[in-house]
């Protein structure tokens, strides 16, 4: 499963990269803003900044949604670097938008899928990746991990290759659900990522190894 970084902040995506398990990374105009990032010509300029810190995908997202503008912005995006992936809406444009960007080598992530039907869709369409959001579906009384499997299991069957990009991860345990349920990548903030590292007898066996490496000194 691969690991994708969720932000638009330079300084934790080179801290993930600089643990060396960083794949990728997943960010959008509100991500952007967060980090003060504003007007096209900055926004495309972060997109360029961020994939050249990182060896793999980047995820950028049209905020057009009309078949033709998002060709249009989807074009522009992609020309930034290699490694762009347009991120376009689950929506009917969108899926037209993604069935020409596979059509002519773009690669794409869909994004907002909330159900397999959609999923379906997506993949049908040639998107690279599909992005549930599982923690938004927890906060609807629903199971996003559910979600995930069920997918997985779809793809599965059909011989789909879009892969699974679990987003909206709210923890740790999320991560690892996912890993479980058949995500080929998740995407997260970087606290849930540094989370993984976390586990209290570990603490606890750190502790007495230094305490008597201190001793025998």
């Amino acid at each position: 499963m691969k690991f994708f970084i969720d932000t638009a902040d330079l300084a934790q995506i080179k801290e993930a990269n600089d643990l060396g398990i960083l794949d990728g990374v997943t960010t959008n105009p509100s991500l952007m803003a967060k980090v003060g990032i504003k007007g096209e010509a900055a926004v495309t300029n972060h997109y360029k900044t961020i994939a050249e810190l990182v060896d793999g995908d980047v995820s950028a997202e049209v905020v057009s949604t009309e078949f033709k503008a998002i060709i249009e912005e989807g074009k522009k995006l992609h020309a930034i670097h290699p490694n762009i992936v347009v991120k376009v809406p689950m929506i009917k444009e969108g899926i037209k938008a993604l069935k020409w960007f596979s059509d002519n080598g773009i690669k794409t992530n869909c994004t907002l899928c909330f159900s397999a039907g959609q999923a379906i869709l997506a993949a049908k369409a040639g998107a690279n990746y599909i992005s549930p959001f599982i923690g938004r579906i927890d906060d609807s009384n629903w199971d996003g991990l559910e979600l995930i499997e069920q997918i997985a299991e779809i793809y599965s069957i059909q011989g789909y290759e879009t892969e699974i990009l679990a987003a909206s991860i709210r923890s740790p345990l999320h991560i690892v659900k996912c890993a479980e349920a058949g995500a080929n990548v998740i995407t997260s903030p970087l606290e849930s990522i540094l989370g993984l590292l976390k586990h209290p007898l570990t603490d606890i066996g750190l502790a007495k190894f230094l305490a008597d490496a201190k001793a025998w000194a």
